[in-house]
């Protein structure tokens, strides 16, 4: 049986997922110009496999006879991720999304650590198999960023 601090995890982890398509999704909307076609489409790619992820939180909170939060249990975090005065403004939404994604990285590690002291190790399983997508974002928009930073 998973630990208190386990479900904690997992109820921020879910949070954080739905925040992230709220904000990715919102950003994909907003920004405007040539140069921001290609973050657009990786944020609407990134949008599906975030909500992938939320799901499969909430299915395991479900098996462990706990509940995701639902709205009025949630607390927004991700400021740098909002979307950004100017539309053009590319650079705020890319750095913007590598702290979320340093964010997700953080609680994953915490969870991968938390799962194993609990002796869970399907929740275990899941928070590695998620934490390789975070790390996989995070080396795209990397990319992006040192792209950005040398025009």
């Amino acid at each position: 049986m998973s630990s208190d601090r386990v479900i904690e995890l997992l109820c921020n982890a879910y949070g954080d997922e739905i925040e992230t398509v709220m904000n990715y999704q919102t950003n994909a909307i907003v920004l405007d110009g040539v140069r921001a076609e290609e973050i657009k489409e990786s944020l609407q790619a990134d949008i599906q496999e975030e909500l992938g992820h939320a799901e499969q939180l909430g299915n395991r909170l479900k098996q462990l006879d706990a509940r995701p939060p639902a709205s009025m249990e949630f607390t927004a975090r991700q400021e740098s991720l909002q979307p950004p005065e100017d539309s053009t403004n590319v650079i705020a939404v890319i750095n913007g999304v590598l702290d979320a994604e340093e964010d997700a990285i953080s609680t994953y590690r915490d969870l991968i650590d938390a799962a194993e002291e609990a002796d869970d190790p399907v929740t275990e399983d899941l928070a590695v198999t998620i934490l390789a997508d975070e790390e996989a974002h995070r080396t795209e928009f990397r990319g992006f960023q040192k792209e950005y930073q040398s025009d």
